[in-house]
C-alpha cells in the first residue's frame, strides 16, 4: 500500500537525528529487518507546525464558537475545573488504592473518596433523591443502570411487570435503555395543543404490567409539565415507578427537584449540566439517584463512612455488602475526573449560582424564540424552558428544509442547532443557547437565522448549495452512513 503525503517534498528535513552507532544486525534480527527505508513524510519543521496549527483552527467547539445544539447543553467549561482535576493528588492516584487502607485506618485516597461522598450528597440535595451512585459513565449508561435498578426492585417484590411507558417526544436513548433492561416499550402521545403528555392517554395505557414511566421534565419540546405530580400518582397507583431523564436539568436547578415531584429514579448528565467537557465521544458521567426504597439495589461497590477521625472528619471505604445490588456497572468507580470537575463546578456556583444558571438559560431560550417567531413557525408559542423548538415548515414550502438552514448556518460561522428532532415536530429546529452565551452572541445567531429566512424566500438555491465556505462542501450524508470509508490512501 503506497502512502500519499500531500505536503511531502523529497529530501526536505525538519529534524536532524544523531548518527546511529548501534549495528543494525545487533539490534534487530535479520528476519525482522526492513528491506527498504520507511515511507515517512519529508517536510520542514515550519511547514509541519503550520499544517497542524491550520488543522486545529478548523476544529469546532464551545471554546471557539456558539454551539446551540438542542437537548445537549453544550455550554462553556470553566478552566478551573480542568486545573483542579489535573492536580497530582487527583490525577496521579490509582483507583485500586481506594481498596487499600493504611495502618491508621485512613484510605490512601481519602481526598478523592471525600470528593465522591460529598458529590453524592450534593446531587441528592439538588434533585431531591435519597442516594446516588456515580458509577455510570454516560447518560445512556445511567439510563440503563436506572432501569436495571427498577427491574431489580420489581423482581424483589415478585412483580412480573414487562412494560415501560415513554412519551413520543422522548430522547431516543429512553426506549433503547428500557429495551436493554428487558422491557417492552409502549409510546404515549403528546397533546398536539399543549406539547405535553396526554394524561388521558397515559391513564388508558396504564395497567398492572407497567413497570415504569420514563419522562423528561421539561420535555424535549422545551416545555415544563405542570401535571407531573398527577402523573406520578397515576404511576404509583399501579406500583409503577417514575423515571426522570436528567438531560434537561439545566433548566430547573433551584426551581424544581425531581424527587419533590414524585420521581423515584433520576440520572444526570454531569457532562451537560455541571460544566464538564461534552462531545467527541466522551468522557462523560451519568450518575443515578434513587429514593430510599430503591437504594438497596444500587450498583456496588458503595461508598460508606468507616469512622470519624477528629479534624480529618469521616474516613470512607468501598463496600460490596449489599445483597440486593445489581452489581457493578463500571470499572472501579466510573469516570472520577468528570465527577471531580462537576464537584468543583457545583462548589464554585453554590446554590444561588446554580439557580441563576437555570434562570439565565431559560431567559436566553425565550429571547431567541420571541426574536424569531415572525420568521419561523413556533409549534408551541408559550414560555419555554432552556430550549425552544421552531419549525421550518414555512421555508420547506419553498424547498428549503431544516437541513438546508443548518448548512446555511455553517457558512455563517455558527454550529447548527439540532434538526428533525423531536420527531413529533416536522422540520424541527431545536435550539438551546444555555446560560453562558452573551446577548451579543445570541443577537448574532438571531441575525443569521433571520438572514437565512429571507434568503429562503429570495434565493433558496443558495441554501441548497451550502456550505460553500468549508474545506468540504455538502456531502451525501446517506451514502456516508451506508458506505463509510475512513481510510486515507
Amino acid at each position: 500500500m503506497k502512502i500519499i503525503f500531500e505536503k511531502s517534498i523529497k529530501n526536505r528535513r525538519g529534524v536532524t537525528l544523531p548518527k546511529n552507532d548501534v549495528p543494525v544486525n545487533a539490534a534487530i534480527p535479520e528476519k525482522y529487518a526492513r528491506k527498504s527505508p520507511p515511507e515517512l513524510c519529508e517536510i520542514s519543521e515550519l511547514d509541519a507546525v503550520r499544517h497542524f496549527t491550520a488543522l486545529s483552527r478548523k476544529n469546532y467547539g464551545v471554546d471557539t464558537n456558539f454551539y446551540p445544539l438542542g437537548s445537549c447543553t453544550m455550554k462553556y467549561n470553566p478552566k478551573i475545573c480542568e486545573k483542579i482535576a489535573g492536580m497530582g493528588g487527583f490525577a496521579g492516584i490509582h483507583p485500586v488504592f481506594g481498596r487499600l487502607i493504611m495502618n491508621n485506618g485512613a484510605s490512601w485516597t481519602h481526598g478523592a473518596m471525600t470528593v465522591l461522598h460529598n458529590l453524592e450528597d450534593l446531587l441528592c440535595r439538588i434533585t431531591g433523591m435519597d442516594a446516588f451512585t456515580l458509577q455510570p459513565m454516560a447518560g445512556a449508561h445511567g439510563e440503563f443502570t436506572g432501569m436495571a435498578v427498577i427491574a431489580a426492585y420489581h423482581r424483589k417484590k415478585g412483580n412480573r411487570k414487562t412494560v415501560v411507558l415513554i412519551p413520543d417526544e422522548a430522547h431516543g436513548t429512553n426506549p433503547s435503555s428500557a429495551a436493554a433492561a428487558g422491557y417492552k416499550v409502549r409510546t404515549v402521545p403528546t397533546d398536539p395543543k399543549t406539547g405535553i403528555l396526554e394524561i388521558e392517554a397515559l391513564k388508558a395505557a396504564m395497567d398492572e404490567n407497567v413497570a415504569a414511566v420514563m419522562m423528561t421534565n421539561p420535555n424535549t419540546l422545551g416545555l415544563f409539565n405542570p401535571r407531573i405530580k398527577e402523573i406520578a400518582d397515576i404511576a404509583h397507583s399501579y406500583d409503577a415507578l417514575l423515571y426522570y431523564d436528567g438531560a434537561n436539568l439545566n433548566a430547573i436547578m433551584g426551581k424544581f427537584r425531581p424527587g419533590d415531584g414524585g420521581f423515584d429514579v433520576v440520572h444526570l448528565n454531569l457532562h451537560k449540566t455541571f460544566g464538564t467537557p461534552h462531545g467527541g465521544g466522551g468522557p462523560g458521567a451519568g450518575p443515578v439517584g434513587v429514593k430510599s426504597i430503591l437504594e438497596p439495589f444500587l450498583p456496588v461497590p458503595r461508598l460508606a463512612a468507616k469512622s470519624s477521625a477528629g479534624k480529618t472528619g469521616a474516613h470512607f471505604e468501598f463496600s460490596d455488602d449489599y445483597p440486593d445490588s445489581i452489581g457493578p456497572v463500571a470499572p472501579f468507580y466510573g469516570n472520577f475526573s468528570v465527577c471531580l470537575k462537576a464537584y468543583v463546578y457545583i462548589l464554585m456556583m453554590g446554590g444561588k449560582g446554580l439557580t441563576e444558571v437555570s434562570e439565565q438559560a431559560v431567559l436566553s431560550a425565550n429571547y431567541i424564540m420571541h426574536s424569531l417567531k415572525d420568521y419561523y413557525d413556533v409549534p408551541f408559542l408559550k414560555t419555554c424552558m432552556h430550549e425552544c423548538v421552531l419549525t421550518a415548515k414555512r421555508q420547506a414550502e419553498r424547498g428549503v428544509g431544516a437541513a438546508d438552514i443548518a448548512k446555511g448556518l455553517i457558512d455563517r460561522g455558527i454550529h447548527p442547532p439540532t434538526v428533525y428532532f423531536p420527531l413529533v415536530v416536522k422540520e424541527a429546529l431545536m435550539i438551546e443557547p444555555t446560560e453562558t452565551e452573551s446577548k451579543e452572541t445570541l443577537d448574532e445567531f438571531i441575525a443569521a437565522m433571520i438572514d437565512i429566512a429571507k434568503c429562503a424566500e429570495t434565493d433558496p438555491e443558495s441554501l441548497k448549495r451550502a456550505p460553500v465556505t468549508t474545506p468540504l462542501g455538502r456531502l451525501n450524508e446517506a451514502k456516508a452512513a451506508k458506505d463509510m470509508d475512513v481510510a486515507f490512501l
